[in-house]
């Protein structure tokens, strides 16, 4: 690959992500840009609670970051990562009363097609308190593909509808 091309899919996944953190934003989410292994990140953050969930707070962390090449061991190190990260991050008391939602993203021109099967496949927990859909953003020159798990978990089943709302407002 040539420097120009490399340079081109490079700012392709950026004005994803740039394009991201406004979704983020416009949906009333708190926004920042730290890093992860170096590279840079949109991370964002908000809690909702509704009388359809009895009570129950939903958190819900968007982190995603733009890589050269998304496969399935960086795919799969980025979602723990994010996990334990919102696992850190999340306010109140663990448990019965609040539930932790993970959108984990990698965006690149380059995705294996066996790490968007990894997303789509399944969600992943932690302690039944954090659930993660990780997501793949393809980005190309005509279109932006997407993966990931679109279908119900035992943990945090009843946060299926908000979740998947949610990912397809800000991945769309």
């Amino acid at each position: 690959m040539t420097q120009h091309a490399s340079d081109a899919t490079a700012d392709a996944a950026g004005t994803y992500l740039a394009g991201l953190a406004g979704r983020l934003t416009a949906d009333g989410c708190a926004v920042t840009s730290p890093e992860w292994n170096g590279r840079p990140m949109v991370a964002a953050q908000r809690a909702d609670r509704k009388a359809r969930w009895f009570g129950t707070r939903s958190e819900l962390f968007v982190l995603a970051a733009a890589v050269p090449r998304v496969d399935v061991a960086t795919l799969e190190e980025f979602t723990v990562w994010a996990m334990s990260r919102a696992k850190g991050l999340r306010g109140g008391i663990p448990g019965a009363r609040n539930v932790t939602l993970v959108l984990p993203a990698l965006v690149s021109a380059s995705v294996d097609p066996a790490a968007a099967h990894w997303a789509a496949e399944d969600a992943r927990t932690i302690d039944t308190t954090v659930v993660s859909r990780p997501v793949t953003v393809q980005t190309g020159p005509d279109a932006v593909r997407t993966s990931m798990y679109r279908g119900r978990v035992v943990w945090g089943g009843m946060f299926t509808g908000h979740v998947l709302e949610k990912a397809a407002l800000y991945f769309p």
